[in-house]
Parts: structure tokens; C-alpha cells; sequence
């Protein structure tokens, strides 16, 4: 791609991950040892959004980038609208950290011959009805997207790369080649995120408190089944993700966590044919309201929701994102860990979004950067089937990956499950 002619479309752009972005490109922009510092220093940066801020927000985001940057108030759902963007600007790549429908805006990309990159799969048809398909969303909107995702022939996108999906995918791809030889039962995604307000009084009473989107947190917390892969087939816990608990050990770190849908469990449990599964713990804050109200969990929807912002209020703790990888008689894993004082000194935001947006922009780099074959990539088909770059991009903003080894195995999903009340931590 021509560096003079590189035009970004960053959709959803007045969100937390698109703040996390767009932190990124401004160091970009200052760095002539970043990968994409040329393409973003000579690029156009067209940000879309249905409820725009104004523009010092995003000169006060990104000071380097106000001379590259247009705004826009558009709906996403009025698909003409958005295709003519396209055209008018020429946009060469677009960023989805949207809600728009992913199938909807990928058709638009491929029409034009846009390359495409999000972090998730939207799917507004399953939002819309949530009803007829509560507790199976995320497999349903594979299933939907499944069907049309080998039509897309005349573009180049790589269909969720944030943390996870995204990193996880990477971190996973890396530690199993390191060991070729030998072949694990499992692949656990493992977050321990302990982010909350430094001062724990701002708390209030019946209030969600998460480091990303409430609401789809709650999508997987509360109104899903616990899922995992075995065989390459989706199964379904009849619990409330919630009332169990698996255990992990990282080494000296161990923590309990809840078992959630996720899109790498799907794609590494597919690709790989071995027991995949996310392993999630937020705040306790948050983990102490949702038990609370086990007995009736739709009343949680009915309770504030606060996204932890540290330009609110000063935050305290970390986010860190693994992948354990189980045998026989011993477990490896991989992870990162950011805090989410430094995320906010250093990008201006929290340690969860960052880890987001790290993943965000190696699949912007692999996409302006590598030459692949054009059609749509989940992130471990990206790894598996082309020469890209991916893990060199993500290591510029995020370079600090821990491995190690335990010596001993907690076992597969269903030997470490424990009924909440009966775990250490």
C-alpha cells in the first residue's frame, strides 16, 4: 500500500478502545522506529461515530494527529451512507471497534476492495432479537458469519484482533510452536484483571464495575451459558457462569476464574482439536455483586454500569491475559501483564483497553505491512496460513511476554471446576 495514500476509517471512534487506538497511532506518528510510522504520519484518519464528540477531545488524545483527522456523525446501520463514505474518501483500510454489524460492514469492504479489521463479531439481527437466542449469542453469530465469511474474496480483513481475541491467539500459536513436538490436551485464555478505583469509597452500591463495555461483559457473565470446545464441538454447561469456578496457575499466581464464551475458544478449540476454554476473573467488586444475586441474575441488568476510567478517577491494580497450555503430567503458559498506572501515564487510558488496542493495531501494521492472500482471517488462521508479521507488530507496544512452566497439572476444564464457595481465593 502507498504510504501517500494511506486513509484510515476508525469506526465507533468516540469509544474506549478507539481512544486506546488512537493513543497508539499518536505514537506512531512521533516514532520513525515504529512499523507504521509513515503510513500514519502521511495518512487521513476519518473517524465515524453516531454520537461524535468534538474535536479537542481527539486533539487532546492524540495532539500530533489534529491536522490528520476528520469527524463524522453517521448511523452505521444506513449501509448506503457508510458506502459512500467509503468512495468519497477513498479509505484504504477500515478499523471496526463498533457495534455495527460486522457481515453488513465487511460487505462494503469487499465491494470496494477495502481491507477490514475488529475486534469482534457484531451481528445487530442476534442484538435485536436477544430473546430467541439468550445464553447461545456468540455461537450464533459465528454460525451466521461461518456462512458468509468465504464469499468475501476482494478484500483483506482479519476478523477479531484485540486482546482476545486477538493476542491470546498469538500467545498461543507462539508457546505451542515453541514445543512442536509435543502436542497439549489444552489451551485455557486466562485473565485475572484486579483494576478498581484506587479510592475504593467512589464505589457505589449495586453498580457494575468492568474496565470495558458493561454491558457486553454482562452479555457473557449473565446472560450465557459457560461454554468450552472438546472434540471441535461447542459445550454448554446448565450453569450460571458464575457458580463455578476453575482454577489456574501461572507459576506463583494462581487465581479462580469463571468459565465464558469467547470467540478464541471457538477458533483454537476448532483449529487445534484440543479443550479450549476462557478463564475470566474481574474485580472483586463486581464478581461479589453478580453472586449476591444468583438466585435472579436478570436483576443485575437493572443496576448501574460504570466503565473504571482513569480520567474519572485514579485506578489501582492490573490487567493480565495468558494462555495455559496443559499435558499429561505439566502445564506451560504465556502471558502479559499492564497496570493500570502506567497505561494511563504513557496511552492515557486503562490497562484492559491498551491490551485491546495493542492487538488492534498488530492486525492494522500485518494488514498496511504483509502480503497475504485477500480473505478474511480470524487472527490463528492470519498465523497459520501467511507470512505475517502479526507478533513482531504487537511486541512494539506491547514487549513483555512471561513463560514459564508448572511441574504439576490441575487437569482438564471439569477437574477444575469448583462451586464458587468452595474456592481458596
Amino acid at each position: 500500500m502507498n504510504r501517500q495514500d494511506t486513509v484510515i476509517t476508525l469506526l465507533g471512534s468516540a469509544g474506549g478502545v478507539a481512544k486506546a487506538v488512537i493513543s497508539i497511532f499518536n505514537k506512531a506518528y512521533m516514532n520513525e522506529n515504529d512499523p507504521i510510522h509513515y503510513f500514519i504520519k502521511n495518512s487521513k484518519l476519518h473517524l465515524i461515530d453516531i454520537k461524535q464528540k468534538d474535536k479537542n477531545y481527539y486533539e487532546n488524545i492524540a495532539p500530533n494527529l489534529k491536522n490528520n483527522m476528520i469527524l463524522h456523525e453517521i448511523d452505521l446501520n444506513h449501509i448506503p451512507l457508510f458506502k459512500k463514505h467509503l468512495q468519497e474518501t477513498q479509505t484504504s483500510i477500515v478499523v471496526d471497534v463498533s457495534w455495527a454489524d460486522t457481515g453488513e460492514i465487511l460487505r462494503c469492504c469487499n465491494e470496494l476492495g477495502v481491507k477490514y479489521i475488529d475486534t469482534a463479531l457484531e451481528n445487530t439481527f442476534i442484538d435485536e432479537n436477544e430473546d430467541l437466542f439468550s445464553g447461545f449469542q456468540l455461537m450464533e453469530r459465528f454460525s451466521i458469519f461461518d456462512e458468509i465469511k468465504p464469499s468475501f474474496k476482494n478484500t483483506s480483513a482479519i476478523i477479531g484482533s484485540g486482546m482476545n481475541p486477538g493476542v491470546v491467539q498469538w500467545m498461543a500459536i507462539d508457546l505451542m510452536n515453541q514445543y512442536s513436538d509435543e502436542k497439549p490436551l489444552a489451551c485455557y485464555i486466562v485473565e485475572h484483571d484486579t483494576s478498581f478505583y484506587e479510592n475504593p469509597n467512589l464505589a457505589k452500591k449495586n453498580t457494575v464495575y468492568t474496565t470495558w463495555s458493561p454491558e457486553c461483559f454482562l452479555e457473557e457473565a449473565i446472560s450465557s451459558y459457560p461454554m468450552f470446545m472438546a472434540q471441535q464441538t461447542p459445550i454448554f454447561l446448565a450453569n450460571d457462569v458464575y457458580s463455578v469456578e476453575f482454577k489456574v496457575t501461572l507459576g506463583e499466581k494462581v487465581f479462580y476464574g469463571s468459565l465464558m464464551p469467547h470467540e478464541e475458544v471457538y477458533t483454537l478449540g476448532s483449529l487445534f482439536n484440543v479443550e479450549s476454554g476462557f478463564l475470566y476473573r474481574v474485580n472483586e467488586n463486581t464478581t461479589s455483586l453478580i453472586r449476591d444475586n444468583l438466585e435472579d441474575v436478570d436483576v443485575i441488568w437493572n443496576f448501574d454500569q460504570m466503565l473504571l476510567d482513569p480520567s474519572y478517577a485514579p485506578l489501582i491494580g492490573e490487567d493480565l491475559v495468558g494462555v495455559l497450555l496443559v499435558y499429561e503430567d505439566k502445564e506451560r503458559f504465556v502471558y502479559n501483564v499492564m497496570n493500570n498506572k502506567d497505561a494511563y501515564a504513557n496511552y492515557g487510558t486503562n490497562a484492559t483497553y491498551l491490551q485491546v488496542a495493542c492487538g488492534i493495531y498488530a492486525g492494522v501494521a500485518s494488514l498496511l505491512l504483509d502480503s497475504f492472500k485477500k480473505g478474511v482471517y480470524y487472527v490463528d488462521e492470519l498465523l497459520l496460513n501467511t507470512d505475517s508479521k502479526y507478533g513482531t507488530y504487537l511486541k512494539f507496544h506491547m514487549p513483555h511476554f512471561v513463560y514459564g512452566q508448572n511441574e504439576k497439572s490441575d487437569g482438564l476444564l471439569l477437574q477444575r471446576m469448583k462451586p464458587y464457595k468452595d474456592c481458596d481465593i
